[in-house]
């Protein structure tokens, strides 16, 4: 096994998740649409890869990865799903045929970028859904043969309909969302028998669609929830990768890291060992100690490395929350990283602060509170909100000038 921090993964570097795998296939062999969640960095894009290999590879079903994070609008989305039919041998000469003329000369002439090009001069704000529907009963064919979509940041595009570039929900930006989703909606129904979806993203899709009212567009589809690995799962990921590179981690250094992560993100588990490893490689040694371990943490995941991920992270935030409700967001993980825990009490009085101030209340604190606990920033417990990432919690505490807590602490 080898490292992969930050892309996805498949084939032989694709590690545990088989009950993951199977449920989705499973779904998927049904007919079930699956929205996949989960918080960043869990590896949703590398399981559903998994799946679209393998299900070409042992069940000769034709597959389709369509990554909607540059997309703006409708006619986008459209343009995207037919550029990536190109790589798929059998979903491409279904397409071609539906292009026709000068398309299909461009076609073998071309560059990709060239062909998007032209695709989106013919696919606009006018006729995406007639061009859509064409689309997608061109792919679903006449036979029997089932195709499966996978639909990668779904979640960015709405978001970027809804607000656009003032992060703001606008009256048109709503209408667009819910005229896209109820397309969305009516194709999967269309082609129930022949084509199955699977949507996902780096960010949640629920929460940005019950922002704007729209949660019932999303009711064809099945949620499914992928969660961190548990912390045997996360040490047999050490081990591997240690006997890989030719390391020394002993049970022990390998259930300290764990302990320190509490959340067992397949992303941080790969950074953790890689900053590991950078300074054994620099100290000329390969056994690690419980010392390595914690100097790894402290000055690799909380430094300047660390700060570059937190700062993606919050980004994150602010693209979904608006620049109204990304401050109350920043202020209830402050709030939540001091003391450990956000109480019904701190809520309701942190709501008549902003009551006062005029800057929203209840209604306010609902959806970022909705938004921090679906994306896996905090999690529900019976005295209040927590964290569920340790390394999530540090990256708080250290940007307020607080130490990291202590493996005691904080459920560890």
């Amino acid at each position: 096994m080898k490292k992969t921090v930050g892309n996805w993964v498949d084939g032989e570097r694709f590690f545990d998740r088989d009950d993951d795998l199977l449920f989705l296939k499973e779904s998927v062999q049904d007919g079930t649409n699956v929205l996949l969640t989960g918080q960043r960095r869990m590896g949703k894009t590398s399981l559903v890869r998994e799946l679209l290999r393998d299900l070409r590879a042992n069940d000769d079903t034709s597959t389709l990865f369509v990554d909607l994070e540059d997309a703006r609008d409708p006619a986008d989305a459209i343009v995207k799903i037919v550029s990536e039919a190109r790589n798929s041998a059998s979903l491409w000469e279904k397409v071609t045929q539906w292009l026709g003329g000068s398309l299909t000369q461009l076609v073998a002439e071309a560059s990709y970028a060239e062909f998007k090009v032209a695709l989106r001069a013919q696919i606009h704000t006018g006729n995406w859904k007639d061009k859509g529907d064409a689309v997608f009963e061109t792919i679903a064919g006449k036979g029997d043969d089932q195709v499966v979509i996978a639909i990668d940041e779904l979640s960015l595009l709405i978001n970027h309909v809804l607000k656009g570039d003032d992060y703001q929900i606008s009256g048109k930006g709503a209408g667009e969302a819910r005229e896209f989703m109820a397309w969305l909606r009516r194709n999967c129904q269309m082609h129930r028998d022949r084509i199955t979806m699977v949507v996902l993203g780096s960010v949640g899709l629920p929460p940005i669609l019950r922002q704007a009212g729209l949660s019932a567009t999303m009711n064809t589809f099945s949620n499914y929830e992928l969660r961190p690995w548990d912390q045997q799962t996360a040490s047999d990921c050490l081990a591997e990768l240690a006997t890989t590179y030719g390391l020394d981690l002993a049970v022990e250094v390998r259930r300290t890291m764990c302990q320190r992560l509490r959340a067992c993100i397949p992303h941080h588990v790969q950074q953790y060992f890689d900053a590991v490893q950078r300074r054994l490689r620099l100290a000329g040694r390969t056994r690690a100690s419980l010392h390595d371990v914690e100097e790894a943490y402290d000055n690799d995941m909380l430094g300047t490395r660390g700060r570059i991920d937190r700062d993606h992270y919050e980004d994150r935030l602010k693209l979904i929350l608006g620049l109204k409700a990304y401050p109350l967001a920043l202020e209830i993980l402050a709030r939540t990283a001091r003391a450990g825990v956000w109480t019904a009490k701190d809520q309701l009085a942190y709501e008549d602060e902003l009551q006062t101030l005029g800057e929203g209340g209840a209604t306010t604190m609902s959806l970022v509170l909705d938004l921090l606990e679906h994306d896996g920033y905090l999690a529900s417990h019976e005295d209040g909100y927590r964290f569920e990432s340790g390394l999530l919690e540090d990256w708080q505490r250290v940007s307020l000038g607080l130490p990291p807590t202590r493996l005691n602490e904080g459920g560890r």
